[in-house]
């Protein structure tokens, strides 16, 4: 239980693919405008990466090296799709508005990288912990991102309205470096936590 739990905080804190690893940003980037699709990223995200370590962690033993990254994205391609569909069957709108972002999960460096990097290597009990780890840590900061950038950007949250009627939308907010910018604060502050922790 000790080990689960490490490898689920690490995931979150210690090695946040957003703020640590600095991996996966396309869709944070692109997608990040509006807090409800940043939640439905990051639970999209989440059940792909949880799925596939689970089965790539349980065939690890039977896949040869020579084929092992082929045969990883096959099963990540199988949760991708399932997702694809779900969305476009009961949340069309969601579906719309995450567009290409969906399917691109496929290629995504967070589940890319965590299959190659751990789930091919360490028990199912494990993967599932990192997995869970990097999904839950993804969809805090893609939302966080989310709710600083609809906020300022449109003066809403979940397309309610937050700021008076006079408030002047920031433009710069829903543009990619409106991103960037929350971004580089966020890591700040989490340093700066970190810091103040060890001292």
């Amino acid at each position: 239980m000790r080990v689960f739990l490490f490898h689920f905080k690490n995931g979150i804190l210690g090695e946040n693919p957003i703020l640590r690893l600095m991996i996966g940003l396309c869709p944070v980037l692109a997608v990040s405008v509006r807090v409800e699709n940043g939640l439905a990223m990051g639970g999209a995200v989440l059940f792909v990466l949880t799925c596939s370590s689970f089965v790539i962690s349980l065939i690890r033993r039977v896949v040869p090296p020579q084929v092992r990254i082929p045969i990883f994205i096959v099963v990540i391609s199988t949760f991708v799709t399932i997702v694809d569909l779900v969305m476009k069957a009961y949340l069309p709108p969601l579906s719309r508005a995450l567009g290409i972002f969906i399917p691109l999960i496929v290629v995504n460096c967070i589940i890319m990288g965590r299959a190659e990097a751990f789930a091919s290597k360490k028990p199912a009990v494990w993967a599932i912990a990192d997995a869970l780890g990097m999904g839950v840590g993804f969809t805090l900061v893609i939302t966080a991102i989310g709710v600083v950038r609809e906020l300022f950007g449109f003066g809403e949250l979940f397309s309610v309205n937050i700021l008076p009627q006079n408030y002047q939308s920031m433009l710069f907010m829903i543009l990619p470096p409106g991103a960037f910018l929350v971004i580089g604060i966020y890591i700040a502050l989490l340093n700066s936590l970190s810091r103040r922790k060890r001292t």
